[in-house]
């Protein structure tokens, strides 16, 4: 028997937007359930509604085949259900044992019982492979810690099915490894995991069945030992979907920018970029790799001129740019995809055309005697859309009833409609879909083909392996690693120098830094 089944499983959100459209998942107890879709796809909605976050408006729950609603997530916890965001709920000057028993804290009396909270959460971590100190303020812990603490909630609670979220999104290689130890150790003692992912080399290795979803829909349940990376791409895509690129040949000796003895200081005073060195060369794209908070976007935000400096050189095309504003730093030939599309990369009240030219302001192609020429406005938009294939009743819709990824196809067609010098790119493809990350990694692969300089920020270390000539590794705001990209080069080692468990002598570095 199935130890929950979502049976016919209908979410409509006011306004009419369909989230899930008869939905059908089995669990089997004792396994790893992935749910794989491409954003949009209802994943999310299906586990809100499974944790009792949302209500659907049709169809059947059930657990241990008998009925059942939850009308809040109480009720799911008391039911045995846990779940594991990808953003944490944690407090962060609260210890360990304090947030894993918050709450539902032990007694004794009417007291609250450190020991014994104590002793429990350290007998929990022992006995799951999650390895967590439990005395140290959640703050000092890395990300992948924090993230064993969240679960440790949910087992403290008694869940016998465990939801993840995205787990393994913001953890370097290492711990991804030691969450699938931790995940195996919890099925080997009788828990149920359901693990909702986008990385699907990371759903072969981890999963017993998987269950597809495309726009609200189930699609298909399989083994997982009968299907490829390819065939499930294409099942959730609905088409065949490759991506690879290949780079050109280019000539990469002509230095675009550099940065000498950069240092970044944030609002709290706190150092995030410490004295960083690097160098972009026309033809070439650099990857930047880190954990998420190690210096990678404070460093694309100085050269951008989005960001003030402490100390350092900013060199544009042979120019001092440290004292120049954003505008002067594009007049150089600076283009740049922000990590949030909506709030940094577009207006979204206002319409695709007037997006695509909302760089270009002083730019007599579109504004003559500081009024806008709407039809030239109109004829730009009109050939961006064609040439990005952006999905849109046309120029004069609001950009904000885009997707996702055709709301990141007009930030890249606005940066890319005329050749950069330098191209800075910060997670150009989170949040999209398969085909639209299929045509982002082309379209950058292209401006760098013809010449531009490209400094590529990502979480997904499969990205930049992708598309990185070299790569260069940030911990805490300094370069401990340089690496020339080769089939040879792994996740796993790059993974060793993200957590600072190893760094490069000068002189290896200085192979990959020229």
């Amino acid at each position: 028997m199935a130890l929950l089944e979502a049976i016919g499983i209908g979410k409509t959100y006011p306004g009419g937007v369909v989230a899930n459209d008869g939905v059908n998942l089995v669990i089997q107890p004792g396994e790893v359930h992935a749910v794989v879709g491409e954003n949009g796809a209802g994943k999310s909605t299906l586990m809100k509604i499974l944790f009792g976050l949302e209500q659907p408006n049709a169809g059947t729950l059930l657990l241990d085949g008998k009925p059942v609603q939850f009308p809040g997530p109480r009720d799911a916890i008391d039911a045995g259900i846990g779940m594991v965001f990808q953003h944490f709920s944690l407090v962060p000057s609260f210890a360990v044992y304090e947030n894993v028993v918050m709450g539902s804290e032990p007694k004794a009396g009417i007291r609250f019982d450190r020991r014994k909270a104590i002793a429990e959460v350290q007998a929990l971590s022992e006995k799951f492979r999650l390895k967590v100190d439990p005395l140290p303020p959640v703050r000092a812990l890395p990300v992948g810690q924090q993230q064993r603490v969240e679960i440790l909630k949910s087992l403290y609670r008694n869940a016998r099915i465990l939801i993840l979220d995205e787990p393994t999104a913001v953890l370097a290689p290492q711990e991804v490894q030691e969450l699938f130890i931790a995940i195996r150790s919890l099925v080997a003692q009788g828990k149920t995991v359901i693990f909702i992912a986008h990385k699907l080399p990371e759903v072969l290795e981890i999963s017993d069945t998987i269950t597809v979803m495309r726009q609200g829909k189930t699609v298909g349940q399989v083994k997982t030992s009968e299907v490829t990376e390819q065939s499930l791409a294409a099942m959730m895509v609905g088409r065949e979907v490759s991506l690879r690129v290949d780079r050109k040949a280019t000539d990469q000796t002509k230095r675009i920018a550099s940065v000498t003895g950069l240092r970044v200081v944030n609002a709290r005073g706190t150092e995030v970029v410490a004295g960083l060195d690097l160098h972009v060369h026309s033809g070439e794209i650099v990857g930047l790799v880190g954990v998420e908070g190690n210096g990678q976007a404070e460093t694309l935000e100085a050269i951008s001129g989005l960001r003030s400096i402490a100390d350092g050189h900013i060199e544009i095309a042979n120019q001092n740019a440290a004292g120049l504003s954003v505008l002067q730093r594009r007049g150089l030939g600076l283009a740049s995809i922000p990590e949030d599309r909506i709030a940094e990369g577009l207006a979204t009240g206002a319409s695709v055309g007037e997006n695509l030219v909302a760089t270009r302001l002083d730019d007599p192609r579109f504004v003559r005697n500081g009024l806008l020429d709407l039809k030239a406005i109109k004829a730009n938009a009109v050939k961006l859309i064609e040439q990005f294939s952006i999905r849109v009743g046309g120029p004069a819709s609001a950009v904000g009833t885009l997707s996702g990824g055709n709301m990141q196809k007009v930030v890249v067609a606005r940066e890319l409609a005329e050749q950069p010098k330098l191209l800075l790119v910060n997670q150009p493809t989170r949040g999209v879909d398969l085909g639209a990350t299929q045509f982002i990694w082309r379209t950058i692969t292209d401006a760098r083909d013809a010449g531009a300089a490209v400094l590529l920020s990502s979480a997904d270390l499969s990205e930049l392996l992708a598309l990185s000539d070299r790569l260069v590794v940030l911990y805490r705001g300094k370069i401990v690693a340089a690496f020339v990209n080769s089939p040879d080069l792994t996740p796993e080692t790059l993974g060793t120098y993200m957590l600072g468990l190893s760094t490069q002598s000068a002189a290896e570095m200085q192979v990959a830094l020229k």
